[in-house]
């Protein structure tokens, strides 16, 4: 499948999802549609095991919405493209498989929060980060208040949205916003080389752990402790596990299915 703003590759087991609308990976209407169109076709492709956030325009990852097409909405409207987006983050935090992003340049608004639902960010040194939102009278609407939230903790994540300043790297970073930070030249490369590391585990134990943070933190300890116990269950059942304590034993290589 083709698409007007996104390009769409895959490479080893890395399928990679990178923005490109020109300027800046501002969102538009269409965009923002394609990206869980194309998100489906990674999540369901036999060939794909872990998904890579990116963007094909070099010194912007992306600015967010386009406000040109916020000052022609309606409050319904509005509405809409809340529940297209949150929409999209339910599909991010229910997929089976790990999701990364490689953020270089400005990401801002929209654009960083659809990779706080990421398991691992990983930053270039010159990368910006920030959720201005609040200068224009509104709030983080792709699950930004709650991702921050949960990453950030309370305290630094209200002082992040209440100021809407832009952070560097290093401070993104250090408030735990981002995961890593490389040089910008070496980006691509640490992020494939981590995510074809990934791509090489087995598919099934990857899910089963993503299943059980992701839904586990959403849900009470006891309700943690139970979905980790099915998920504990069923990989047992699979042949992965038999071969994986085998080949320990024996004292080489797993011989993954």
């Amino acid at each position: 499948m083709t698409y007007e703003f996104l390009q769409v590759h895959r490479s080893e087991g890395v399928g990679w999802l990178e923005y490109r609308r020109l300027p800046r990976n501002a969102f538009n209407w269409a965009m923002l549609r394609e990206v869980p169109a194309a998100l489906d076709d990674l999540l369901a492709a036999d060939d794909v095991r872990v998904v890579v956030f990116a963007s094909a325009i070099e010194g912007y990852f992306s600015t967010g919405a386009d406000l040109k097409t916020f000052q022609a909405m309606t409050p319904e409207d509005i509405g809409s493209w809340v529940e297209t987006c949150h929409a999209l983050v339910r599909q991010m935090r229910a997929a089976q498989k790990p999701l990364l992003a490689a953020i270089q340049g400005t990401a801002v608004g929209g654009g960083l929060e659809i990779v706080l639902h990421c398991d691992v960010r990983f930053a270039a040194d010159d990368a910006r980060f920030g959720q201005p939102e609040v200068n224009i009278g509104f709030i983080p609407p792709v699950g930004g208040t709650q991702a921050l939230a949960r990453l950030l903790g309370r305290p630094r994540a209200l002082r992040f949205l209440y100021e809407g300043d832009l952070v560097s790297a290093q401070e993104a970073l250090a408030i735990g916003l981002v995961d890593l930070v490389v040089p910008a030249g070496a980006l691509r490369a640490r992020a494939t080389e981590y995510a074809s590391a990934l791509a090489r585990k087995p598919a099934g134990t990857l899910a089963a752990i993503r299943r059980c943070v992701t839904a586990g933190l959403a849900d009470s300890f006891e309700a943690g402790l139970q979905i980790e116990l099915e998920a504990a269950v069923e990989l047992a059942r699979s042949p992965n596990f038999a071969e994986g304590v085998n080949a320990f034993l024996e004292k080489r290589k797993p011989q993954w299915t």
